[in-house]
């Protein structure tokens, strides 16, 4: 028969498909099984309207068979099969689809959920196959026709014989190169792989061959003996874990199911169960895991859940329906309402998707809004692994809604040395209290080493702790929390003050004395010198001001050596504290030794802020003389 040419645009339009919109080669078995699960569904469908069908669901399903001798894949069905005119339209007309029209016939109520919309799928397997014969028999028909091409150049019908009702894809693989093993995808291995990444739920049987060493008949326990045994096998498990009730699914179940699919060997903190049905119909089965991805502060990291459309896996990680907050989540979301495009591996950005999205986000939400309200010690071994994530998106999110997150984070505080949240704080706080006060520092010891403590401590308000870089970017992200501002303890105004003692005329001259002297003597190293209103057993401390803290500009100067990002640095001397009264003595006898004093004291006022002086040796030299 005279090989006739596609009806598309020929060469240019197949060389797109195969080169250009499928970019892994191995997703052409996921599609020639979708098209064979496609023509089951109608065949079954068929069945249901006409008793002449004789075929019920149990009888149909999909064979794979290899040949690595002749280098030939076959993917064989006993669905509804073509005519010779189907096969025309189908094959013969690239980006015509034989499905979207059966769809497009039936009414919302058929029980079908093919998906090869576009009529291009099967096109992808001349990514791999140098030819392709479809051998098929239509329901009712005598004849089987055989349609078959090596590409571009055209194609072929010609009657063929099939004794059963159905479709053999019949494809050989081009010979290997140094850079692509085509005949990988004749092995029992890759092969079973690929069923069950792409097509293990497909609501059919896919049957193929499976080689494993079994111990041989008439061996005995002494002497063992074994051989290799081949036979046909289901290589999908076709019912989907998510579209079973949650009533009827175990914690065993779900468990190994994630450590199956995710390669994660510890039990999830949490399994999230969803069916959804409304704007957009969608199950989706979510895990929070209970350890941290090896990889997951790293710049390749990549957040996303596996998309299937009914069944079948479009993505295996889809960042558009996990937010951003909870990028930990692992899982996935099957929707038979997705707007795919022609190849099926991107998605198009559209109206569903947001509301998958959404919808993902509140339960996620709500799921861990519990488990702080009513399984505390849960919540915190959560917070444990994945409190640090929630840090970073508000840190680093200025959308609005991230500052919502400020309700699931926990901080170390003053009060009970236990982790409490910023509703908890404020609850507690006295009714005088203005502000939510927090410390910054390395570890909670230090912190409460701070002089500026010591105030807040006498005045019974409570602090929190942040030990990590990250916390007072937060702080000043979410600003206020319930009306109530935060407040650093290294501020120069806690809005409190220490009791104050009558201060004479002559006593304040005699202290700006000693302020102006010492800030004579420091020049441009501080912005500021000034008598403390909260310092009580401490000489001095050292505050930042209203700007910038001392914690954010070590992270700056630790992520930005050159950038020479500085805080304002206030020293505050207590003028009740015995060492002031000897700077104000020495300062009359040997301003000399003042200046080295007051050149002391700031030092160690930095040491105490957490800061390192700007010369340790001159210090040094300081203390020798001294001493």
């Amino acid at each position: 028969m005279a090989k006739k040419q596609f009806k598309a645009e020929s060469k240019r339009l197949l060389d797109l498909m195969i080169n250009s919109i499928y970019t892994h080669r191995e997703i052409f078995l996921r599609e020639i099984i979708s098209n064979a699960s496609d023509a089951l569904d109608k065949r079954y469908y068929a069945s249901l309207t006409d008793s002449g069908v004789g075929v019920s669901k149990e009888d149909l399903g999909i064979v794979i068979t290899s040949d690595k001798e002749n280098r030939v894949l076959t993917v064989s069905d006993n669905g509804i099969g073509m005519s010779m005119e189907e096969l025309e339209n189908n094959l013969g007309v690239i980006a015509r689809s034989g499905t979207l029209q059966f769809k497009q016939q039936l009414d919302d109520s058929a029980d079908i959920s093919a998906i090869g919309q576009f009529g291009v799928g099967f096109y992808s397997a001349f990514m791999v196959s140098s030819r392709i014969r479809v051998i098929t028999r239509r329901q009712g028909a005598d004849t089987a026709y055989c349609w078959e091409s090596t590409g571009a150049d055209g194609y072929t019908i010609t009657e063929a014989t099939r004794e059963e009702v159905g479709t053999d894809v019949i494809m050989e693989l081009k010979e290997d190169t140094e850079d692509d093993k085509y005949s990988e995808f004749l092995e029992e291995g890759t092969i079973g792989r690929l069923v069950k990444k792409f097509s293990n739920y497909i609501r059919y049987p896919i049957s193929g061959m499976v080689s494993r060493y079994e111990e041989k008949t008439g061996s005995t326990e002494d002497k063992p003996e074994y051989e290799k045994v081949s036979r046909m096998e289901v290589l999908n498990s076709m019912i989907p874990l998510w579209n079973r009730p949650k009533s009827e699914v175990t914690t065993e179940e779900y468990n190994d199911f994630y450590r199956q699919s995710f390669g994660d060997y510890s039990v999830p903190h949490r399994v999230i169960h969803m069916s959804v049905e409304g704007q957009v119909t969608f199950k989706a089965l979510l895990f929070i895991p209970s350890q941290l991805p090896y990889d997951f502060y790293m710049k390749d990291f990549e957040k996303g859940l596996r998309l299937f459309s009914n069944g079948v896996m479009i993505m295996d990680k889809c960042g558009e329906v996990l937010p951003d907050s909870f990028r930990f989540v692992r899982g996935l979301v099957d929707s038979p309402d997705l707007s795919l495009n022609i190849s099926r591996e991107i998605l198009q950005h559209d109206r569903q998707l947001r509301i998958i999205a959404k919808s993902i986000e509140k339960r996620i939400r709500t799921e861990l809004d519990k488990m702080l309200a009513n399984e505390r010690e849960e919540y915190e071994k959560f917070y444990g692994v994945f409190g640090r994530s929630l840090k970073y998106q508000i840190a680093s999110d200025f959308d609005p809604k991230s500052a919502e997150l400020a309700d699931l984070l926990l901080f170390a505080s003053s009060k009970e040395g236990k982790l409490t949240t910023l509703a908890e704080y404020v609850e507690r706080m006295p009714q005088e209290q203005q502000y939510i006060y927090y410390a910054t520092g390395e570890s909670m010891n230090l912190i409460n080493g701070l002089p500026q403590a010591e105030l807040l401590n006498d005045k019974g308000y409570e602090m929190l702790y942040f030990t990590e870089e990250v916390d007072e970017f937060d702080a000043r992200r979410i600003n206020s929390y319930k009306d109530k501002e935060f407040r650093s303890v290294n501020n120069d105004d806690l809005g409190i003050e220490a009791e104050d003692k009558e201060t004479t005329e002559e006593d304040k001259t005699l202290q700006n004395g000693v302020v102006n002297f010492v800030k004579e003597t420091l020049g441009n190293e501080v912005k500021e010198v000034v008598i403390s209103k909260k310092l009580k057993s401490h000489a001095v401390c050292l505050s930042a001001g209203m700007g910038m803290s001392f914690e954010m500009e070590k992270y700056f100067s630790a992520a930005q050596p050159d950038s020479n990002i500085r805080a304002d640095r206030v020293l505050e001397m207590n003028p009740e504290h015995p060492v002031f009264a000897k700077l104000r003595e020495t300062m009359m006898s040997d301003p000399v030794k003042a200046a080295d004093y007051a050149r002391i004291l700031y030092v160690q006022a930095q040491l105490m802020a957490g800061l390192l002086p700007d010369s340790p040796n001159d210090y040094t030299d300081m203390i020798y003389k001294l001493m």
